[in-house]
């Protein structure tokens, strides 16, 4: 396959997907993107309650003709282009929520949004950089509908709410779209997604075949002993000794069980609750936490270790303990052919310097739903102003993004849908 795309671009195969008027196009929308990325971030709205959003991407895909569906998975809009001549079906992802996050930047265009998150008033702002991807999409969107004979096939433009997570109690996100059928009718052959990164400079493209970022569950480990007086520890089985006997066998798994050589992997208690006096040994105790993979078989071992290694711990001291593991996400696998049929597409859009492999990510996407369905490249778009010597993470009041970083992802994707329709 490498040998055949090599040939193809040296033949002139893909000339359409880097012709003049792909670039004619790319100058008209590069000032669109940023006016929509800054709308959409001074009027950001928390998962499942992406109301404006989604109203202002359904009108905009109607304006240009597109096919669309509303209220996928609660707030999400779905579109669908059919190009000039039959084919594949490719499908492109932005996410569109917010965080409740009190935006500390001076901008023009600064969110001072409010909203309640858990029963508390909160800020809300995109700190995460998902209004650049939706006004990447939208970019997008509108270069491939004015280049319909240039299509092999159809593209799905797929705008998913609740990626950060829906509230309690409610179902959301790319699961939820999954469920409803968003990668059938017509069924997706590949899909492609981005994200922003506040920590890459500008004109920069990252990835990693493979897992590149961690499947994130999280898990309860309830510890049964008996209360007693706090002086005397031998009349009582103590649930907190036990509790601190199975945090620390379960970071031996990672330690001497797990292969850290082929991926890596974490195992984090993040909270532990017992007791109620300083003289009274408690009944019981009860530690969440999360678990971290990137690859399916050392998943596998973990939960099966955690599971055994918690009861196990708990028995010898003479309690009682069960470990329950939810899925949050799964791990967001690159198919590695697909990566390889895709590399030259954004070396040639990016410059072959300016794309970059990187390691694996401990941090979770949803859109590995997705590929669940379907073969998926997701890459990462550098938004930092070249020459900063501070940037600020994701998920913080102070994250920022350059906006001059947001036309390379629109040509990324747009190449890439039509080089892998043209394939």
């Amino acid at each position: 396959m490498k040998k055949i795309l090599v040939a193809l671009l040296l033949s002139g195969g893909f000339a359409l997907a880097q012709g003049p008027n792909l670039q004619k196009d790319y100058s008209q929308i590069e000032s669109k993107v940023v006016e929509w990325r800054r709308d959409i971030h001074q009027n950001p709205e928390l998962g499942n309650r992406e109301f404006k959003t989604a109203e202002k991407i359904a009108e905009h895909l109607k304006s240009l003709g597109i096919e669309i569906q509303t209220g996928v998975a609660h707030t999400g809009v779905v579109g669908l282009l059919k190009g000039d001549q039959p084919g594949k079906v490719v499908a492109l992802r932005a996410d569109i929520d917010a965080l409740p996050v009190t935006e500390r930047n001076d901008l023009s265009f600064k969110s001072t949004v409010t909203s309640e998150f858990l029963g508390e008033k909160v800020g809300v702002m995109h700190a995460c950089g998902h209004d650049t991807h939706t006004a990447i999409l939208m970019g997008v969107a509108e270069v491939l509908s004015k280049n319909k004979d240039k299509i092999k096939g159809t593209v799905k433009f797929i705008f998913q709410p609740a990626e950060e997570g829906p509230p309690p109690g409610e179902e959301g996100g790319a699961l939820l779209m999954v469920k409803e059928g968003v990668m059938e009718n017509p069924k997706v052959d590949a899909i492609f997604g981005l994200h922003i990164n506040s920590q890459t400079p500008v004109g920069t493209i990252r990835y990693k075949s493979g897992g590149t970022m961690a499947a994130a569950q999280s898990f309860t480990i309830k510890v049964k002993g008996k209360q007693s007086h706090g002086s005397q520890p031998w009349s009582g089985v103590d649930p907190i000794l036990i509790s601190a006997k199975i945090i620390d066998g379960l970071q031996t798994i990672i330690s001497r069980e797990a292969n850290l050589t082929n991926e890596a992997a974490v195992i984090t208690v993040g909270k532990i609750k017992s007791g109620v006096r300083f003289n009274i040994i408690p009944e019981s105790a009860e530690m969440i936490g999360t678990i971290r993979t990137l690859d399916y078989d050392m998943k596998d071992l973990i939960n099966k270790r955690m599971i055994e290694m918690t009861e196990t711990i708990a028995k010898a001291y003479g309690g009682e303990a069960t470990c329950e593991i939810k899925e949050a996400t799964e791990i967001t696998y690159n198919e590695p052919t697909l990566v390889d049929q895709m590399l030259p597409t954004l070396q040639r859009v990016a410059g072959t310097a300016s794309v970059q492999t990187q390691k694996a990510i401990t941090g979770a996407e949803d859109f590995s739903y997705f590929q669940k369905e379907a073969p998926g490249f997701f890459f990462f778009l550098g938004g930092m102003t070249p020459g900063n010597t501070e940037s600020f993470p994701h998920h913080t009041p102070d994250f920022k993004i350059d906006d001059s970083g947001l036309i390379l992802g629109v040509k990324a994707l747009t190449e890439m849908s039509l080089d892998y329709l043209n394939m």
